[in-house]
């Protein structure tokens, strides 16, 4: 069956752009395997593509970090074609590290306005960190799926940090004096409670729609069910947030932070009841991943009407054969979107891909 494509990248140019000083790639398929040694700027390439998508890079680096060695300021432009228009994104970083970022040659005035307009989902190595890492690295799950799909949502994440920077500069200010201002901290704790409570709304009910596609993309993938559960931990759940911050507020002071709040939350995930970072196999870690990650490719999909581009990053190095097929067979036939798989084996690939896939498009570095 044949779908039309709703956003295509077309042509990608690099300048300055980590281990490239210029280079443009022309994308002629849907899916499209980079091929070649490490070192040679494979997984580059993909995150030049995730920073068309989100301005910044997807392994959280400084922008200045991203250019070339013993240069200056960075180019990373895409040509993407969206609903039959050819249209340009641009990300420009100067040499004061000053970014700029336009859409069809128009400046935005706040990258976050960007967000959800060229929707796209990486799976990488770094993934591991949503199942071994802190809680941060599971709210970054959460807000990177909501934020494409709700402009609402980034808004008053965005506010409630804001709010929550000022709070903790409160607190510290006031261990500092001995004297808080009760007004201030009323007129505070207002925005936080406001802006927490819609960004826990939100998170409440994504994960209501996220875990059954998790569980159905898990048994895809690795075979069977293996008794995963994933919950959404919030504070908001055991009390309303005002309490909340009324009943911590001695400890916050003592701390000079605050304790309480949609900052805490976390996604618990457990395989036959015991915490799954302990107890599972790499085999079930990967499928695990790779569920979480294609999960949020279908919900953002039916969020917008159509595909997120999907980057895979060095997937095939650690899976065994029986998921490669399972996750290659999802890719080809569950998927109508753009597709860029990375990997050290031109021939793995090439076979692979030959076997699932009438036309596709294999680039050499």
């Amino acid at each position: 069956m044949y779908f039309a494509p709703m956003v295509r990248l077309q042509q990608l140019s690099l300048v300055q752009f980590r281990n490239y000083i210029q280079k443009q790639f022309v994308f002629t398929d849907r899916i499209v395997g980079i091929v070649g040694p490490n070192g040679t700027g494979k997984t580059n390439v993909l995150d030049a593509v995730y920073y068309l998508s989100f301005t910044k890079s997807y392994f959280s680096r400084p922008d200045a970090q991203n250019v070339h060695h013993a240069h200056e300021g960075m180019r990373v432009e895409g040509t993407y074609d969206i609903k039959g228009d050819c249209v340009p994104i641009t990300c420009i970083l100067r040499e004061n590290l000053k970014k700029e970022f336009y859409f069809d040659q128009e400046p935005y005035t706040k990258l976050s306005l960007h967000i959800g307009k060229i929707p796209c989902v990486m799976i990488a190595p770094d993934d591991v960190q949503i199942i071994t890492g802190s809680s941060e690295e599971r709210r970054k799950l959460m807000d990177s799926l909501l934020s494409q799909m709700h402009p609402t949502y980034l808004r008053h994440l965005i506010l409630y940090n804001k709010v929550l920077i000022q709070r903790n500069s409160l607190l510290k200010n006031a261990a500092e004096s001995g004297y808080i201002d009760p007004v201030l901290l009323e007129t505070i704790n207002e925005q936080l409670i406001e802006n927490g409570n819609i960004v826990y709304t939100y998170r409440k009910e994504l994960i209501n729609k996220y875990l059954p596609e998790i569980l159905s993309l898990y048994l895809h993938i690795a075979g069977q069910k293996d008794d995963i559960d994933i919950q959404y931990q919030s504070q908001l759940y055991q009390d309303s947030f005002d309490n909340l911050l009324n009943q911590s507020l001695a400890k916050d002071q003592i701390l000079q932070r605050t304790n309480v709040g949609i900052h805490k939350d976390d996604l618990i995930i457990t395989i036959q009841s015991q915490p799954f970072k302990q107890e599972a196999s790499q085999g079930q870690r990967k499928s695990l991943l790779f569920a979480i990650r294609l999960a949020e490719w279908k919900l953002i999909k039916e969020n917008k009407g159509f595909s997120p581009i999907l980057l895979m990053d060095d997937i095939f190095e650690k899976l065994d054969e029986q998921r490669m097929i399972q996750l290659l067979d999802w890719v080809s036939h569950s998927t109508d979107g753009q597709v860029f798989i990375t990997d050290t084996h031109k021939e793995r690939v090439a076979d692979l891909l030959g076997k699932y896939l009438d036309s596709y498009q294999l680039i050499e570095l």
